[in-house]
């Protein structure tokens, strides 16, 4: 499978909209398509969706790439405010990396436990990719309203990002698969590993919503994070939004 070359372009099309500048060779930007997500989904223009729901233009999420459709724009979601902590994917590794190290205190130790997906290469970046992508899935699923179509343009758009075919059938089955948090915490290669899924987790989900709360706080405890750590994972995520400093 290609799954590190997949979160890569994942990651730059995060990091597109959190430096709010439109990504050369190919990127998209995702600050622009997301504004005008945003517009619609707050009642602008757009095709009607049948039962009452938001307009949404259907061409627009898919301009907007995978991530837009993982965070979920067509089920009617907001896409200001909180929904933009996907900004912290750009970083994760070392915000994941800094969220330990902020909760030890004047101690100054190295965090424990593997090394940031930045700095991976090989078969174990291939790993924590593949970790990482179904973290975002299952996030992204943890409201229980995608649909079919949903799916669909979810693994078109991952194989217009070159997914190849074990990987386009790995995306497949993770969309419909049952949520299972120890599951997925069964496939953490690390202490590291565990808060960068975690935190690219904070940047899909809204805790607003009930649902996705839970299956935070579920993770959370399958993952075996301290309190103290989740809490902070957080809270740097949320900053992705405001431009706070970390």
């Amino acid at each position: 499978m290609n799954a590190s070359k997949i979160l890569d372009q994942l990651i730059r099309q995060a990091g597109g909209q959190s430096g709010g500048a439109r990504q050369g060779a190919g990127g998209v930007d995702l600050k622009g398509v997301l504004d005008g997500l945003s517009r619609q989904l707050g009642g602008g223009g757009g095709s009607a969706r049948q039962g009452g729901g938001p307009s949404l233009d259907m061409k627009s999420v898919l301009g907007g790439g995978a991530l837009g459709l993982l965070l979920g724009s067509k089920r009617g979601r907001k896409l200001g405010g909180k929904a933009l902590k996907y900004g912290a994917l750009a970083g994760v590794g070392a915000l994941a990396w800094k969220a330990w190290q902020n909760t030890q205190g004047s101690n100054q130790v190295s965090p424990i436990g593997g090394e940031p997906v930045e700095r991976l290469s090989g078969p174990a970046r291939e790993h924590r990719s593949l970790e990482l992508l179904q973290a975002m899935i299952m996030a992204a699923r943890a409201d229980g309203h995608i649909d079919d179509q949903e799916r669909a343009l979810i693994t078109e758009q991952i194989d217009a990002l070159g997914a190849d075919q074990e990987l386009h059938a790995w995306v497949e089955r993770q969309l419909l698969v049952p949520l299972d948090a120890r599951a997925l915490a069964a496939r953490v290669d690390s202490p590291q590993g565990a808060r960068e899924m975690y935190l690219v987790s904070v940047a899909i989900v809204d805790e607003q919503n009930p649902m996705e709360r839970a299956w935070l706080d579920q993770l959370a405890q399958a993952l075996a994070l301290p309190k103290d750590v989740a809490d902070e994972l957080e809270r740097l995520g949320r900053d992705q939004v405001t431009g706070t400093s970390y």
